[in-house]
Order: C-alpha cells, then structure tokens, then sequence
C-alpha cells in the first residue's frame, strides 16, 4: 500500500521544470496568464448557465450564488497561487497533490481534471452552437435542427412539430478548429486569445452599462423566490444549488496553473494570473448576472442557454443584439481554448510520469506541443457536445472542479507541515484556517448538486480505478524506482 502513496520529490519537480528547454516552450508573461484565466472564467457560466440557474434555482439572488462561488474561488485561489509560485511546473492540481498526498490521489485529481476540462470544453461548445445558430438565422441562414442538437433533446420547428435532434455538429466543428490552433503553438494560441478576451470584456462592460439604465426593479421581487418544497428549487438551497451549478465557470485560474511551465517568470507571474483573472472575473460576473436577471423575469430563462438574447431584446437598443451574440462567439472560442489546452498540459504531466501512455507527452518536432493528446482529446470532447445535453456535462464539470479544489487546498495544509522550508513566492495567510474554509464552502457547493451528477461522477471515478490499477500502477516511473 506504501507505494499507492509514494510521493514525488520537490528537488525531482524543479529538475522537471529546469528542462523545459526540452518540453514545452516558455513564451507566456504575465499579462498572457491573466489573460488566459479571463478567457476561461468569462464564459458558459456567464452568458449561458446565468440564465439557467436564475430560471431554475436562485432567481434574481443568482447574483448571491455567484458571491458564494467567487469566496470559495478565493480560498482555492490563494492555495492555487502558493503551489504555482512553488512548483512551477504543467499539470495544476495534479502535480500539486503528487507532491503532498501520493501517487494514487494524484491520480484520482488528474483523472477528476477530465470532467473539469474536457467536459468543460464541451459544455462551453453546446452554448456556442446554440447562439451561432440565433446569429445565423438573424441573417436568413437557417442549419437543420436536428443537426444543432443532441439525440436526448428535442427542437420545435417553424410549423410547430416537434423533432429529436441528431447531433450537435457546430460544436464538434468549433472543437475541431480549436484543437488545431493549440497544436499550432500555445504562443500563438495566446495571442489569439488576447484578442478575443479583449473583446468579450468589451462586450460585458456595454452590456452593463447600457443594460443598467433600463432595468426593471419589478424583475426582483422576489429577490429569492420562495422554494417550491424541494431541495434546490429556489429558497436558500437554491442559491446554493444556483452556485454549485454555475460553479465551473470560475475554473479560469486552475487553467492558469496548468501552463505554469510555459510561464516565462512562474514563481512571480502565477499568482498575477491566478489572483487577478479572478479579482476581475468576480466583480463582472455579479454586475453582470445583476442586470440580465433586471432587463427580463428570471422565468423567461427557463431552458435557455442564450438568455443575453432574451434580455437585451428588453432594450431599445436592438441593434446591439447581432453585435453581442457575436462577441459572445469569439468570447466562447476563447473559452474553448483554454479549456483544451489545460487539458492536454495535465495528461502532457501524467504521461510524463509514467501514468499514462507516452502518446500524451510526445512533443511536436516543430511546434514543441503535446500534439497528439489534442487530437485524442479533439475526439474525446467532439463526442460529448455531439451527444449529451449542456445541464448534464456542466453540472459534471461543477463536480469535477469543486473536488479539484478541495485537493488543492489540504495540499497547503499538508506541504506547510512537511516542507515548510521550501521557498514560496506567495504564501497563503492565516494557514490552516483559509485552506480549511475553502474546503468547507467547496464540499458544501458539492452537496448541493442533484444525486444523478454524484452517481456520473463515482462512475467516471471508478473507471479511473480500473485504468490506474491495470495499467497506471505497474508503468508508474516513480513507484518502479522504489
């Protein structure tokens, strides 16, 4: 049993990142990581889920459950940070929990980082699909309905029959594309993604400002919705409920983290990218999810996933509304992206150890990335947004990244009493109470999830048993050295 628990040596880690001239290219400042992490957090949770969680559990108080998420975004966040600026390396919670808790939970989080970026991915591509498809017909052009859905969905036609759809073939087509930009280099990824960032932001600033102005405070009353006698549905375990739902849309910052190897000044530009995406993220998620559930009834949301739509169509200024869903696709592209490459960077770590096949490590001659695990993952995450429903993947992701944080944030607790005199850039205040705090608000977001997403999760986590004891285990570098 000692072996499922080896830990990885610090001093073996730093060696690891000393050769990233080998790997992985450093060519990321900081402002590209703040960058990378407001192009993951502004997303899906935003433009799309805000809509749902109003509509189906917190009402107008959606914006209390964005409170809730951000505090335990906070806590994760500052653990996040102290890792990132210590072990400056690829592969987020993964290579943290290897160092503090063993081999076999390192696993288990690495397994756990497939539901939070590639289902994250997919997710995010269902809500882009769904507002190409309202741009699109703006403009006459109308795509088969059964062609931008999944089979478990059905879609109401202009003659009002109703039709179960096929696939979702715009959300496999935007993964496809994307999967091919990260291949192409992540320089060049983090350019592109700059400049949608720096779009989308755009986009949420006159969304407020000009939303501000004509919002009705008629919309919020009842600011909290009386609950309907089940858990969840409106009432305090609503907002909750309302949090944990929307909850993936902050895993921005734990993207950062995984391109800790391609930072050019990790120990100081980590925390940057971590802590400020998140700061800023926070601060228009609330103003935002405030307004959109002011312009129209939190009701009108119900089964939407574009609800900017809906609520902009409250303004007078319609001919915003062409403009704004098409900034939401460019924001959604980034969104995409970044999700796609923290996934890759995470198996690029495992396979490096041994724990997976070397096909996820192996380095493109010319572009230095982990090329073949993005197309592997190309096809992975096309399969999901072809064929699940957006509720499902996203409240699976919520569940993979809430236990993600949870790791992180003992790994504090656990590396300030075994390595404490390892050199920290950023470290944690108020150890152990921040890290115990954030643990407590990130189980507590997590019990508030529907049963069926717990079921999903210990199916997926058993499959990840399965792989690691037949395969992980016996190729494990770290345990054969033993």
């Amino acid at each position: 049993m000692n072996r499922l628990f080896v830990k990885k040596p610090i001093g073996q880690l730093m060696a690891e990142a000393d050769e990233s001239e080998k790997g992985l290219k450093r060519s990321l400042s900081a402002a590209n990581l703040v960058a990378l992490g407001i192009g993951a957090i502004i997303g899906a949770g935003l433009f799309s889920l805000t809509g749902l969680a109003a509509a189906n559990n917190a009402g107008p108080a959606v914006t209390l459950s964005f409170v809730i998420g951000a505090i335990g975004c906070a806590f994760a966040g500052l653990c996040y940070a102290e890792f990132a600026s210590m072990i400056p390396i690829a592969g987020s919670a993964y290579t943290y929990s290897y160092a503090t808790m063993g081999e076999f939970l390192a696993w288990i989080i690495g397994w756990d980082l497939v539901l939070e970026y590639a289902l994250g991915a997919a997710t995010v591509s269902i809500s882009w699909s769904q507002y190409l498809v309202k741009f699109l017909h703006s403009m006459n052009i109308h795509l088969p309905a059964q062609l931008t859905c999944s089979p478990f969905e059905t879609v109401t036609l202009m003659d009002g029959s109703v039709v179960n759809g096929i696939m979702n073939f715009p959300a496999v087509l935007i993964i496809a594309f994307l999967s091919l930009v990260l291949i192409r280099g992540t320089k060049e990824s983090a350019f592109m993604n700059g400049l949608l960032v720096a779009l989308k932001v755009a986009v949420v600033l006159v969304f407020i400002a000009v939303g501000w102005t004509h919002v009705n405070p008629a919309n919020y009353d009842p600011y909290i919705p009386a609950n309907t006698g089940a858990f969840g549905h409106f009432g305090i375990s609503g907002v909750f409920r309302g949090a944990a739902v929307v909850f993936f849309a902050f895993i921005g910052f734990d993207a950062v983290s995984t391109a800790a190897q391609e930072a050019r000044n990790p120990k100081k530009d980590m925390p940057i990218g971590i802590l400020g995406s998140l700061a800023v993220c926070t601060i228009l998620y609330v103003l935002f999810a405030h307004v959109m559930t002011g312009l129209a009834n939190y009701t009108e949301f119900k089964d939407s996933a574009a609800p900017v739509a809906i609520a902009i169509a409250k303004t007078p200024y319609h001919w915003l509304q062409q403009a704004i869903i098409l900034a939401i696709l460019a924001g959604y592209t980034s969104v995409i992206l970044v999700m796609l490459m923290g996934q890759s960077r995470v198996f690029y770590s495992m396979s490096l150890d041994g724990l997976l096949p070397k096909v996820f490590s192996q380095v493109h001659a010319k572009y230095r990335t982990p090329y073949k695990s993005n197309l592997l993952f190309m096809l992975f995450v096309s399969l999901f947004a072809a064929f699940v429903p957006v509720r499902i993947v996203g409240e699976m992701v919520s569940i993979g990244t809430l236990f993600a944080f949870v790791l992180v944030c003992i790994g504090v607790i656990v590396m300030r009493k075994t390595n404490p005199e390892l050199p920290r850039a950023f470290k944690v205040p108020w150890v152990p109470l921040l890290p115990i705090l954030g643990v407590i608000v990130c189980i507590a977001l997590m019990a508030s999830l529907p049963l069926d997403t717990w079921i999903r999760l210990a199916v997926w986590m058993g499959i990840g048993l399965v792989v690691y004891f037949t395969y992980s285990k016996n190729k494990s570098k770290l345990g054969n050295n033993l």
